[in-house]
Order: C-alpha cells, then structure tokens, then sequence
C-alpha cells in the first residue's frame, strides 16, 4: 500500500480515513476540495485537476481522498490501492449536517482555504442520493480493476477502525 485512493459519498469518512491512515503509513495525503476550491468556492479548470493529479500520482507514495469523477481514472489507474467508502446514507447525511455546524463559519483542514463550510439541499441530496446514482458505476469500474489493485470496501464505521487498527498494528 503506497499509492492508496479513497473515494465515497461525503460525510462517508474519506477525509477522516486519508489523514489517519497517512499518519500511520507515513504517506502524504492529498484532499481533493483543498487542491481544487480556490476562495470563495470558486473551483479550478478539469485541465488543472487532470494536470496536477498526473503530476501527483507520479509521487512514489500518495493517498488521495475524494472522488471528482472527472478526474477519477487518474487516480484508480495509479493507485496500488483502491478504498471505497461505502456507507449508510443515514451515516453520511447525518455526517454532513454535523460537519456544517462544527465548522460554521469556519474552513474545515481538508478544505480549501477561504471555503468556509456550508450546506445546500443540492449536495445533501446528492449525497442522499449516491447510493443509487454514483454506487454502481462505483462498483463496476472496481470490479473491472480488481485483478491489478487491492480493492478495500468498507461499509461501517467499525469496519474503518478495524482496518486503521489493523494497519497500525502492522506499522507499529
């Protein structure tokens, strides 16, 4: 594991997984929002996403979190590794609506700077809805690389711990 990608509805926990497992692997993680929201929400180009991660991914070791469609091939076809959060829709929501009050105000670490947090019915229903509009082209696209990659699916907030606790074990 040194090229590691995760990807997963927001407020599934990629953001929380990617600094925690860099911590343990001594990898350098890259947060997708904070490479790519300028101040004020305004986002970069595709050609910039696409030419900063083909830059990136050519690093010895990396994980990324975030899923930027658009973009995602780079990052899968680089990866050694390929963690999908999976989670409840329940959890997630609830994740979301907690991440904007604790972060009223305020620019969360895994942001860009001069993003301060905020929520709109257009992401709580995009999150809402990714189980059954992004999960299975999610699914398909792993199953088609799950011959080359270490694909990890994660499906519970007590399947990321066991995981972190088992990588810490392994590491320590």
């Amino acid at each position: 594991m040194k090229k590691i990608a995760i990807i997963g509805s927001g407020g599934s926990g990629k953001s929380t997984l990617a600094r925690r497992l860099g911590e343990f692997l001594k990898i350098e993680v890259f947060h997708l929002d904070a490479l790519f929201w300028k101040p004020g929400w305004v986002g970069t180009s595709k050609d910039e996403q696409k030419l900063v991660q083909s830059e990136l991914v050519e690093h010895e070791s990396w994980i990324f979190d975030g899923n930027y469609g658009g973009t995602m091939e780079i990052r899968l076809n680089n990866a050694d590794t390929i963690i999908f959060l999976d989670m409840p829709r329940t959890i997630c929501a609830y994740r979301v609506i907690k991440r904007r009050l604790q972060y009223r105000n305020k620019t969360r670490p895994d942001m860009g700077e001069g993003c301060e947090e905020k929520l709109d019915l257009e992401f709580l229903k995009w999150v809402w809805e990714y189980p059954k509009t992004k999960k299975p082209v999610i699914m398909k696209k792993l199953e088609s690389l799950s011959i080359e990659k270490e694909i990890i699916i994660l499906t519970n907030p007590s399947e990321v711990e066991q995981f972190l606790n088992r990588i810490s074990t392994q590491t320590s």
